[in-house]
């Protein structure tokens, strides 16, 4: 029976040393709340580090076996690959890199070696646990290799990964000099999941600009697998939340911080002491609004709970002086006997108490600097079961594409945050709860439960659609039939690519005319009347018609856009400009002048960029960069951008090879169809017949519609030559 395989850095049970044993604490983390009804099933178990470094084999036994009897399975690692992978390669080049902090990041060797080695032992681990039929879920920045290195043991199962941070667009990405096997790794999943579309298109574009794999609705076609990206914001336990501020424990601590603060009006920071929260920002914004407002001296205090996290770290002991110089000077500057403005705290609250503080608050201040999600600002919303209250947002929090009535703000604008604050104070009553009341109807809905919900039915679907575009090699008895269903059939409609599919490709596309074998075949095809050969193809007109004009063939030209039934005339799909071609031929023509061998090929209604006879490198670069390029001109146009073998084409959208075969099925009604093509352009054609029909596809990869696949011109010769 197949299970799941949750894998993360830290297991949901914390490890750790007491001076009489080990003693196990479950994780209050929202991954492990909406993973518990997962991993805890029959048979699933969560792989992960435990949290402390053991050195007795009889201490690792123990763990092994306490945790063992709550479905989880230790990874044990060395103080050095502590210090080198998590402290060194995670924390010091990936989190800072992430989180647009680059100047932060730290670029050692030492810690890559680490790093490598921690995802294999992690590949170790699992692979003990996982048979091919198997589900794998791999979570965050630590294990990005992790995927990857799984798929090449075990092909057949089903992965999916997740990050918890920030994905940084392709000009951070690009600095780090082990980018590509980065990318490679998440790769090797058959769906990668972020917080937002924001990261999920800085993914898709350093994708495509590093390793040369372009992406179609969110679906990144690799040699030989689809691989599906998608945003999944993540939500909480709302009932938990909603359950701790409505306790008796949680009523009971908030009267007792009513209680000493008396009649002052509260705003709540809550943060892990983190570069990337803008906690001094925040500092400085609260001292900002007190100096623009005096009315508000005396009326309202700043709430702020900093948690430790790292303060041996350079950085974060920096930012703690910093926090601690700012809370100092602020409060001896504007305290009074009665009234002191910012309560620092810096350590960890229990839930009950925590609940208590977000029931306190009148407005809450989660405006980091980059966050992946930030499930503070959900928690403060769950726990406002009056709907009053106001919540100030960062732009930069995942959040803040799901939560829009809060006040969104930009992080680095105090004057900005400071107004926000004051305009959070003087919000009327009736404006709070619509607002509350709209974000607590979201958070409930989307909570913790259906963000893992929805996850792993689109990793199932992934690994469906991945079967979908699965062929089969025309074997030799599968040949045979579809022989006899053609002799069999009154009317049959042969729908031929022509580069890559009849001809081989050449570097000049102007020298791949038919040559006498393939001119010989074609006539001997349409010999037969019962047999309709429509050669459809992405070249101009006038080239199909000098090369094969004088065959009785029917022809579709430019992708679509030029039909022409046998012994007719052309005629358009439908009425067509090319007045565009002005405004985009100057861009391609400057990436002519920059990739020596490239050319463009001018249609009448087409923009054409080969690369053909490029150098391969180089012509890939500038292919990712054009693209780009032009789907941010042609975007909210009527024009399509089209990437196909070695070549880039600008046309106009809604045509194509599947729209244009469409007219011919309608028009011979056939009852044995064949379609054969080697290219993303071919697939329009594939998607439009229906599923009896012998689509296949030509060329070294596999993935398509097609059902079938053959491997070069030569073999496609041979299996219309059988038809005779």
């Amino acid at each position: 029976m197949s299970r799941t395989i949750i894998v993360s850095n830290r297991l949901p049970t914390k490890v750790q040393r007491t001076e009489e044993s080990l003693t196990f604490q479950p994780s209050e983390g929202g991954l492990a709340t909406g993973l518990g009804s997962i991993y805890r099933q029959e048979g699933n178990v969560w792989v992960g580090w435990p949290g402390l470094f053991v050195e007795e084999e009889a201490d690792e036994q123990h763990i092994r076996q306490e945790l063992s009897a709550d479905s989880m399975a230790p990874v044990f690692l060395t103080e050095a690959e502590i210090h080198d992978f998590y402290e060194g390669f995670s924390n010091s080049t990936l989190w800072p890199t992430f989180h647009y902090f680059p100047q932060y990041a730290t670029y050692a060797q030492t810690h890559w070696d680490a790093y490598v080695a921690v995802n294999e032992k992690f590949c170790r681990a699992v692979l003990e646990l996982a048979g091919p039929e198997d589900t794998i879920w791999v979570h965050d920045y630590q294990l990005l290799l992790l995927p990857e290195m799984l798929r090449k043991a075990r092909p057949e199962c089903t992965i999916g990964f997740f990050l918890h941070i920030p994905f940084p667009s392709y000009e951070l990405i690009r600095a780090l000099p082990w980018r590509t096997e980065l990318l490679r790794g998440m790769l090797g999943a058959d769906l990668i999941g972020f917080h937002t579309f924001g990261y999920m298109r800085h993914f898709l574009s350093s994708v495509s600009q590093l390793l040369g794999l372009s992406s179609h609705n969110g679906q990144i076609e690799t040699t030989n697998r689809t691989v599906l990206v998608d945003a999944f914001p993540m939500g909480i336990d709302y009932e938990r939340y909603e359950q701790a501020a409505a306790s008796e424990q949680a009523q009971r601590h908030e009267a007792e911080y009513r209680e000493a603060l008396r009649d002052t009006r509260v705003i709540l920071s809550i943060d892990r002491l983190d570069y990337s929260k803008g906690i001094a920002e925040r500092l400085r914004a609260f001292e900002v609004l007190i100096q623009r407002y005096p009315e508000w001296r005396e009326q309202v205090s700043l709430i702020m709970v900093v948690v430790p996290s790292r303060d041996q770290v350079a950085q974060y002991a920096t930012l703690k002086e910093e926090i601690d110089e700012l809370v100092g000077r602020i409060n001896a500057q504007y305290r009074t006997i009665s009234w002191t403005p910012i309560h620092y705290f810096y350590r960890s609250f229990p839930l009950e108490e925590l609940a208590a503080l977000y029931r306190l608050a009148e407005v809450a201040l989660v405006t980091p600097m980059r966050d992946g999600m930030n499930l503070v600002s959900k928690e403060f919303v769950a726990s406002k079961a009056d709907n009053r209250g106001v919540l100030i947002l960062s732009e930069r929090a995942g959040a803040a594409r799901e939560l829009s009535d809060a006040l969104i703000i930009n992080p680095t604008d105090t004057g900005q945050l400071a107004e926000a604050m004051h305009d959070a104070l003087v919000m009327p009553a009736e404006e709070q709860v619509h607002r509350m009341g709209a974000m607590r109807a979201l958070v409930r809905q989307y909570n913790v439960f259906a963000w893992t919900k929805l996850f792993m039915d689109r990793l199932a679907y992934s690994k469906i659609k991945q079967l979908t575009l699965a062929t089969e090699m025309l074997t030799p008895e599968v040949s045979e039939q579809l022989a006899d269903d053609f002799r069999a059939a009154g009317q049959r409609l042969l729908l031929l690519d022509y580069d890559g599919t009849l001809m081989p490709f050449h570097n000049l596309p102007q020298r791949a005319q038919p040559d006498q074998e393939l001119q010989l075949l074609l006539q001997a095809l349409t010999a037969d009347p019962q047999n309709h050969v429509v050669i459809i193809s992405g070249r101009d007109r006038t080239t199909l018609q000098n090369w094969l004009g004088h065959l009785p063939l029917d022809f579709i030209a430019e992708h679509g856009v030029w039909l022409r039934p046998a012994s007719e005339d052309w005629q358009l799909f439908q009425p067509l400009n090319n007045n565009w071609k002005q405004d985009i031929r100057p861009i391609i023509e400057m990436y002519v002048t920059r990739t020596a061998g490239s050319f463009i090929e001018d249609k009448e209604y087409s923009l054409v960029w080969h690369y053909r006879r490029a150098d391969s490198e180089l012509g890939e670069v500038r292919a990712r960069e054009l693209l780009n390029h032009l789907t941010f001109m042609t975007s909210n146009t009527e024009l399509q951008v089209m990437e196909g073998n070695k070549v880039i084409e600008v046309k106009t959208a809604g045509i194509n090879k599947g729209t244009a075969a469409a007219r011919w099925l309608t028009q011979y009604n056939p009852t044995f169809i064949l379609a054969l093509g080697d290219d993303r352009t071919d697939e329009d054609t594939f998607r439009a017949l229906p599923p009896e029909a012998y689509t296949v596809k030509v060329g070294t990869g596999a993935r398509s519609l097609a059902r079938y696949h053959l491997r070069s011109p030569t073999e496609v010769r041979n299996l219309l030559r059988s038809l005779l």
